[in-house]
């Protein structure tokens, strides 16, 4: 198997695990309190919701890709394919969150890419 394909994986899981994560929350209405003690219960509880032990799990499942992606390429050639999470995040926040679309958010996303693309390739 590519080398490249742990990597995506890795970018899979972490970019599902961050959606499902404040789909969750956004489901939930979640209000974090201003205490600590009350913080702290409000993490607790939270952390035993179906849906945030799967974004967990998620991340769990995004650090095996990454290192058998660590096993097999340089750091220096894997990690700019990172840069690909915050666009991903950016076209599924907008469709299935309503978050908001900006062109300053764009260009910001364009420019990543790029730069990891000149990273990567030269």
């Amino acid at each position: 198997m590519n080398p490249i394909w742990y990597v995506f994986g890795t970018l899979f899981f972490t970019v599902f695990g961050q959606v499902i994560l404040k789909w969750r929350l956004l489901t939930l209405r979640v209000n974090l309190p201003n205490g600590i003690i009350e913080k702290i219960v409000c993490l607790i509880k939270l952390t035993l919701d179906p849906f945030i032990l799967l974004g967990f799990l998620s991340a769990f499942l995004a650090s095996l890709f990454w290192i058998a992606a660590m096993t097999k390429l340089e750091l220096t050639t894997a990690y700019p394919l990172m840069s690909l999470a915050p666009a991903i995040v950016f076209v599924l926040g907008i469709c299935f969150l309503g978050e908001v679309f900006t062109i300053g958010k764009l260009l910001g996303l364009i420019l990543i890419i790029v730069g990891g693309i000149v990273t990567v390739k030269y």
